[in-house]
Formats: structure tokens, sequence, C-alpha cells
């Protein structure tokens, strides 16, 4: 029966995509006006293989004066998990809650260094309550599935 017991392993955490745009530089560099801030972030899991996981966490941050884009950042970082032996249950909270808390704060580091290496103060996203997000999304998901969407 050792062989039933439950897994979870960190394989690998990595910067899977990062690109930064600076579409109206120099000239919007050049604005004395507080640029707006934009961020979104999301969650995605797939399995790699036979109890292996890749979780993905993305954010994109753009940032705006006027209608002129300043910098938009987009960055994904990635982890690789080994999940072994878990209700079918668990595995979705595991993959929605846990992975993604392990692989943030990599993001943040990483968003907040690429927006500072390109010439601008560094945006440190905040910290995020990723089971308060995964109950969110198991709501739509279920309001969608009764044809409804959540008031």
């Amino acid at each position: 029966m050792a062989d039933q017991e439950p897994v979870f392993q960190i394989q690998r955490v990595y910067l899977k995509e990062a690109s930064l745009e600076q579409p109206n530089s120099p000239a919007i560099l050049l604005e004395q006006e507080q640029p707006s801030v934009d961020i979104q972030l999301g969650v995605e899991a797939a399995p790699v293989a036979e109890g292996v996981f890749e979780v993905c966490v993305t954010a994109t941050v753009q940032t705006k004066i006027k209608d002129k884009t300043v910098f938009l950042v987009e960055a994904k970082q990635a982890g690789i998990f080994e999940i072994r032996n878990l209700p079918q249950e668990q595995l979705g909270q595991i993959m929605g809650i846990a992975c993604p808390q392990i692989v943030y704060p990599y993001l943040r580091g990483n968003v907040a260094d690429l927006i500072q290496r390109g010439g601008f103060p560094p945006v440190h996203l905040s910290e995020i309550n990723f089971q308060a997000m995964y109950e969110q999304q198991q709501v739509e998901a279920a309001g969608a599935a009764a044809g409804t969407l959540p008031q």
C-alpha cells in the first residue's frame, strides 16, 4: 500500500514567457501625467504526463496615459508538479490554490524586475488569495453549467 501514498512534489519552477513593449517611447516618457495601471491575472493547469502537471500563473500589466500605452508587460510563470494518489476534488484544489501560491512569488519578482529593467519604477503585484479566486471560478463555472450567470 506504500505506493498509494499521496504525492505532491515540485519538479521545477520556471519563467515560461515574458515580454515588455513600449510602443510610444520615447515621446510618452516625456509626459508629466501619472499613468493608469491595469493588471490582469490568470491561472491555467494542464497534464504533462501521468501524475505530472504544469501550472501557469499569467500576469498582464498595462500602463496608459490617456489612450496611449506607456508599457505593456506580459509574463507567464510556470511550475511542474508531481501530484499522485489524490481524490479528483482535491486535485482541482491543489492545482487551483496550492500550486499557484508556490509559483506566484516568482512571477511577482520577474514582473517587477522586467518593468524596472525597462526603465520604469517597478510595479509590485499585490498578494493574491488563490483560494478565494478558485472558489469564485467554481461558482462561475457552476453558474455557466446551469445556464445562468451569477448576479
